[in-house]
């Protein structure tokens, strides 16, 4: 039995892609753009957990957003374009900050490209070897990462989705009533 439920269309669908780029490379270029001249110190590991607490406080705020909307497939879309990045640039910052802190934290130097490019291949699980935390400090960061990134792929993804079948019988029902 096919719902009757409108599908997202081109017209609904391409400002939904649109606002998810613009997001996306937004933070992109606020992380090449902001200054980061601190310190990593006491101050910077309280910036990432609160930094991840913020971020997970932003997914639960957009899964709630997912559920409520009337295009739960796309308001998902645009949730996971803010949430994903937010989470690797953050952990990208960490790297970058902790290598001009303490030198020798990593393999080699990181400029900003290099410390995304780690958090990257960190997150995708890829993991080329190149670039390794080489400090105790280091190593536990990625290991955070990697954590936050089992979670995020994992149970977050599944979260999203229970989200947008919510949304969806939620929709149903007010069609029905």
């Amino acid at each position: 039995m096919k719902s009757d439920r409108a599908e997202p269309g081109p017209r609904t669908a391409l400002p939904t892609v649109a606002r998810a780029i613009v997001v996306s490379a937004g933070l992109v270029v606020a992380y090449y753009t902001l200054p980061m001249d601190t310190r990593f110190d006491g101050g910077t590991v309280t910036g990432l957990v609160v930094g991840l607490i913020g971020v997970t406080a932003l997914f639960l705020w957009q899964v709630r957003a997912i559920a409520r909307s009337p295009r739960p497939e796309l308001r998902a879309v645009e949730s996971l374009a803010a949430v994903v990045p937010l989470f690797v640039l953050l952990f990208a910052t960490s790297y970058f900050l902790l290598e001009r802190a303490t030198p020798g934290s990593f393999t080699e130097p990181l400029t900003r490209t290099d410390a995304l490019y780690l958090a990257l291949t960190v997150v995708s699980t890829v993991g080329f070897g190149d670039v390794t935390a080489h400090t105790e400090t280091a190593r536990v960061m990625v290991i955070i990462q990697m954590v936050g990134g089992i979670l995020l792929v994992g149970v977050a993804a599944r979260v999203v989705v229970k989200a947008v079948e919510a949304g969806r019988r939620r929709q149903d029902s007010k069609k029905h009533d």
